[in-house]
């Protein structure tokens, strides 16, 4: 397992849905360990209904999340330099991480997850696909990060 990083940025397509959920569930599971943000390639959607729904069976609170770009967060002070890690949960987001921190030395990492937003017709079916996404990031996060401070936060729905 590597080291435990200070300082972690997750980033996906609009900082809608797969990002917003790995930053709570980073939060639930390690607390203060790292500093945690996430950013999105387009900052063009408000956070996604069935993430803050899924993640709330978790006890994780992201409905008061704020989608922001990489550029919005270069805008805004944040220099992605001062992340250890970045991990990209799309590829067109590890294509922008690898762009705007081809002059720094710091650890990006892809991590292949499902985009739920298309899948499923009805609400039960969305509501799966989701909770698939952020199951998938939960095992990726326990696999890279190890057991969690949280002792709840490992158990499987």
């Amino acid at each position: 397992m590597a080291e435990f990083p200070q300082s972690v940025l997750f980033c996906c397509d609009h900082n809608a849905v797969r990002s917003p959920m790995a930053e709570g569930l980073m939060k639930k599971m390690y607390g203060q360990r790292a500093y945690v943000q996430s950013a999105g390639v387009k900052n063009d959607m408000e956070v996604d209904g069935f993430s803050i729904a899924v993640c709330k069976e978790l006890g994780i609170e992201i409905s008061r999340h704020r989608s922001r770009s990489f550029e919005e967060m270069q805008e805004w002070g944040d220099d992605l330099s001062q992340f250890d890690l970045i991990i990209a949960l799309s590829p067109a987001s590890q294509r922008m991480a690898l762009e705007l921190t081809r002059f720094h030395h710091l650890d990006i990492e892809y991590w292949p997850i499902l985009d739920p937003t298309g899948l499923g017709d009805a609400r039960e079916a969305k509501l799966a696909a989701y909770r698939q996404a952020r199951d998938q990031i939960r095992s990726r996060m326990l696999e890279r990060f190890g057991p969690p401070i949280d002792p709840d936060a490992e158990e499987e729905t």
